[in-house]
């Protein structure tokens, strides 16, 4: 090799140094500025004044599964036979609830074409997702809200009255025996009065003031407004016939009979449960923010079920109930938005 070629080439060889110098210089800025200025994936929220959640915010304590939580049995112990053919087609009425009882369902039509499992997630196995766990275990037993010694099928029946805002189908009918026979499976081994972790929905802690709608209505635009839809009206199947992401306001969805309407039983779903992808182990909304976004969506409009007869013994009357008469002298707005610690410690 020549001098002048031997320079040459110590030249490209510097040059190629400099370049990779600068890249690794840029890339470690990078880096440290976003380090100091995380970014933020939902510009939207700071300009509407409200701070994005973090998610190491949103409990002090890791949220850990309990030892004793439930959990549903696996489809291996379904049985073989009519037994459990009745059993997977329990699960299937509830899943696809709308394909058989809604608007323009198979065996009647006589629902607002929601599915059950739109509110007893994975037809009702999921942890704190609404489930079934104890559901057959507890009955009979008296009804606090009817006044009267319930058996399963009732409860079932008021499901379809309230959060289905339609008709009762026949209680000893194939649908609603099919129904009963996958929770009975479901709940196998639970017995009652079992303590369980995980059961129902999760009860949050009461705030120490009122549940704000305005600030509700933030959140539901930035977390749940995509799925939901902005006026809340939900989003159809392909099939024209059931919900993908069910209705949570307006004429097809529940009314305010429905358990979902109690703003402590909506707080501790979508604690949980919302938006979606949400664990128990991994929530996405802070207990403030479930509170309020509850509180937006249960001020909507929906149907109106008479509920005069409804707790007898105002005694039982939940606090979270938002129709009088109540023992007590709080307001109609308080029992719904709260606070309800002070209505709690009246009641003790």
């Amino acid at each position: 090799m020549s001098g002048k070629e031997g320079e040459k080439d110590a030249k490209r060889k510097m040059r190629y140094m400099i370049y990779i110098a600068l890249i690794i210089a840029a890339c470690i800025s990078i880096l440290i500025v976003s380090l100091l200025h995380p970014f933020n994936s939902n510009p939207g929220k700071i300009a509407a004044g409200i701070k994005p959640t973090n998610a190491n915010s949103l409990d002090a304590t890791p949220r850990l599964t309990s030892v004793n939580a439930w959990k549903a049995p696996g489809e291996n112990t379904i049985p073989k036979g009519k037994a459990g053919e009745t059993i997977k087609y329990g699960r299937e009425l509830l899943a696809h609830t709308a394909q058989y009882f809604g608007p323009k369902g198979s065996v009647a039509q006589i629902t607002n074409g929601m599915n059950c499992q739109n509110c007893h997630l994975d037809a009702g196995t999921k942890l704190f997702g609404n489930n079934f766990a104890s559901f057959i275990s507890g009955y009979p037993k008296l009804s606090n809200r009817s006044g009267r010694m319930a058996k399963p099928a009732e409860r079932i029946a008021e499901c379809f009255e309230r959060s289905l805002a339609g008709k009762v189908p026949d209680t000893a009918g194939k649908e609603v025996q099919a129904i009963l026979s996958y929770m009975k499976w479901l709940g196998r081994d639970v017995k009652k009065g079992q303590e369980m972790f995980g059961n129902a929905t999760e009860k949050l802690p009461f705030l120490d003031e009122a549940a704000d709608p305005a600030k509700g209505k933030i959140i539901f635009a930035a977390k749940c407004q995509s799925c939901h839809g902005e006026k809340g009206e939900g989003v159809h199947a392909t099939d024209q016939i059931t919900y993908t992401y069910p209705p949570l306001w307006g004429k097809n969805s529940y009314n305010d009979g429905a358990g979902m309407y109690r703003l402590g039983n909506f707080a501790g779903f979508v604690k949980n449960n919302m938006p979606l992808g949400a664990t128990y182990q991994n929530p996405q909304l802070t207990n403030e923010e479930a509170w309020n976004v509850a509180a937006f969506v249960n001020t909507q409009p929906r149907p109106h079920k008479d509920q005069q007869r409804d707790w007898p013994d105002l005694m039982k009357k939940p606090i979270d109930f938002p129709f009088g008469p109540y023992i007590d002298t709080f307001s109609e707005k308080q029992h719904k938005l709260g606070p309800f610690k002070p209505i709690k410690n009246a009641q003790k």
